[in-house]
């Protein structure tokens, strides 16, 4: 169950991504989330932006129940930022799967620098002890956030990324419409500076998470 949302791509050369979200519905066409430059015909598994995005100004409460600042937390250190929710059937645990692995290949230290923080799109259900036991099953470093959906909502749509609210789809299921990017936030400017789709593979991430730590472009 995928809706599809498109954003723009254009400057030097002009390519389309493809985003998905979780849930069901039909299609439609969004407004550009950013100006990004993408060589014809490359393999690449990151988007690199143009006009990089700023961090979101965002203050949650993580799994152990305390208030959790984004910008003061992940500041100076390579950052990966995604929207999901934990009763997703597939999209969400496979980004977050694949990233788990890959991150386990980085040295110790690299580990350790590394922030990978998942932000729900579900809040209502997903409460910090329900974050927290679902990401205790992936990576238990990675940070679980939850609160008010307007927030969530707010900060995903500073990054380009569309989140509607829990719905009942027509058979019943309860079902978070969100985009499924994953934003890379460079540790030297705090700025967001590549986009992963949920295309991105183990080997994708495996093979540019050095670059990331280091604030370099894949």
């Amino acid at each position: 169950m995928r809706k599809k949302t498109f954003a723009a791509a254009a400057l030097l050369a002009a390519a389309t991504l493809t985003l998905s979200a979780c849930g069901s519905g039909g299609e439609d066409s969004g407004s550009p989330v950013s100006v990004v430059s993408e060589e014809p015909g490359s393999d690449k598994a990151a988007t690199v932006l143009d006009q990089p995005f700023e961090k979101p100004d965002l203050v949650l409460t993580d799994t152990q129940g305390k208030k959790y600042d984004l910008r003061a937390a992940t500041k100076g250190k390579p950052t990966l930022l995604y929207f999901g929710y934990t009763h997703c059937p597939d999209i969400c645990p496979t980004t977050m799967s694949n990233i788990a692995v890959a991150k386990k290949q980085l040295p110790k230290a690299e580990q350790d620098e590394l922030q990978v923080v998942f932000v729900t799109t579900d809040p209502a259900r997903d409460t910090p002890a329900e974050l927290g036991k679902w990401l205790k099953g992936i990576d238990p470093t990675f940070v679980g956030l939850t609160g008010s959906f307007a927030t969530i909502q707010s900060s995903a749509r500073t990054l380009g990324i569309s989140i509607e609210p829990t719905h009942k789809d027509k058979n019943g299921k309860v079902v978070s419409m969100h985009g499924t990017q994953v934003v890379a936030f460079s540790p030297k400017t705090d700025a967001g500076y590549l986009l992963y789709g949920e295309e991105a593979t183990v080997d994708d991430y495996t093979k540019d998470l050095p670059k990331i730590v280091k604030g370099r472009t894949p």
